[in-house]
Formats: C-alpha cells, sequence, structure tokens
C-alpha cells in the first residue's frame, strides 16, 4: 500500500467517516477507530473536541493540507467580507488540485495533488504545476495533451460514485473544464457533512 492511499484510509478511520464516500474504505467494514483502543466506546465530546474534530475532517479532505496552509486559509476566509465559513469553503475549491478532483480527472485528492506536480495541468493553456494555485472564476483547466491516456486519467472519469458539480463545466471527451463560479457550502458535493462553523469557532477560541 503507497504511503498515500493509506494516508487516506487512516484519515476515514480517524474520523469514523467515509469522508470521500469512497466504495473501498475502510469505515464501510469497521466504523470504530484504528488502534488497539479504537473500539472503547465514545464519551459524550467537548465542544473543543467537536471543533477539533470539524477541523480535521475539511483539512484532511482536502489531501491532509497542513497546519500552517489551512490557517492560512482561515485567515483569508476570515478578513474577506461576507460569512468565514462560506468563504473558507469557496476558497478550499478554488484551489487547482481540488479543482482538478471535482472535474473527475483524477480519482482521489491526493492523486490530484501529485497530477499537478507532476505537470499534467495547464491553465488558461499555460502549464501550471502548483497545487494550491487559486483558480478564479472563467478560468480553463485542461489535462495536457500526452497525459490524456494516462490509465489514472481514463479510470477517474468513469468513476460511478461522484457528480461533477454544477460550478464547473466539463468536457471529459477533450478534458477541460471552465470554473464557472465560486461554490458555497450547499453547492460542494461532500460525501459526509462539513461543518466549516465549528472551524471558525476553533480558531476564534484557539
Amino acid at each position: 500500500m503507497t504511503k498515500r492511499t493509506s494516508a487516506k484510509y487512516k484519515i476515514d478511520r480517524r474520523m469514523g467517516e467515509n469522508i470521500w464516500g469512497r466504495p473501498k474504505s475502510p469505515v464501510n467494514r469497521r466504523e470504530y477507530g484504528p488502534g488497539q483502543h479504537g473500539q472503547r466506546r465514545k464519551g459524550k465530546m467537548s465542544d473543543f473536541g467537536l471543533q477539533l474534530r470539524a477541523k480535521q475532517k475539511l483539512k484532511g479532505y482536502y489531501g491532509d493540507l497542513t497546519e500552517k496552509q489551512f490557517k492560512r486559509i482561515y485567515t483569508e476566509a476570515a478578513r474577506v467580507k461576507g460569512d468565514t465559513g462560506e468563504n473558507l469553503i469557496g476558497l478550499l475549491e478554488r484551489r487547482l488540485d481540488a479543482v482538478v478532483y471535482r472535474a473527475k480527472f483524477v480519482p482521489t485528492v491526493f492523486a490530484a495533488r501529485q497530477f499537478v506536480n507532476h505537470g499534467h495541468v495547464l491553465v488558461n493553456g499555460k502549464r501550471v504545476n502548483i497545487p494550491s494555485y487559486r483558480v478564479q472564476e472563467g478560468d480553463v483547466i485542461e489535462v495536457r495533451e500526452k497525459s490524456k491516456q494516462l490509465a489514472l486519467v481514463l479510470e477517474a472519469a468513469g468513476l460511478p460514485e461522484r457528480d461533477v458539480p454544477d460550478y464547473l463545466d466539463v468536457d471529459h471527451s477533450k478534458m477541460t473544464a471552465t470554473f464557472v463560479r465560486t461554490p458555497g457550502l450547499g453547492d460542494v458535493p461532500y460525501a459526509v457533512q462539513m461543518e466549516p462553523n465549528l472551524v471558525i469557532e476553533y480558531y476564534a477560541q484557539n
């Protein structure tokens, strides 16, 4: 098992939820946490525990971002006008690796990060290899011509367990996606409930 795959499944087990809705997630078989104490009955979680868990779940969903990266995005979301939770989701969904994943160019968000890193993606015709690159409304994201026949890409387009959201206009025959608009929480097809309001509370109090 690759380090990436094991990290993905560890996050699922730690959260006790199949956060990407993957059919092979270990949570589908065992809902308790990993390790020898994973089956102990859980007590009622404190407010801090709930906030921390919400933060870890959202952070883990986007490829297990570092705390420094995630806090930087939160700080920016808090600085912009409007609802901080909605702003936070919008900023996370504008990451290039998130857009590549949402467009179903690759099967997982971890693969999306690597795919971008390895130079397989163009934004408005120019190669971009920074996963955290922020996409703007109207930007056209496409898979490089040489990369369109990669097994990873062909597998992802046929995945039945997730749909392309309506804030992306995707053409899988050309492997292009246009970022139509910045989504809010209700627009994002999360497999589990995300609670950005608890993430905001966590940072406001810590």
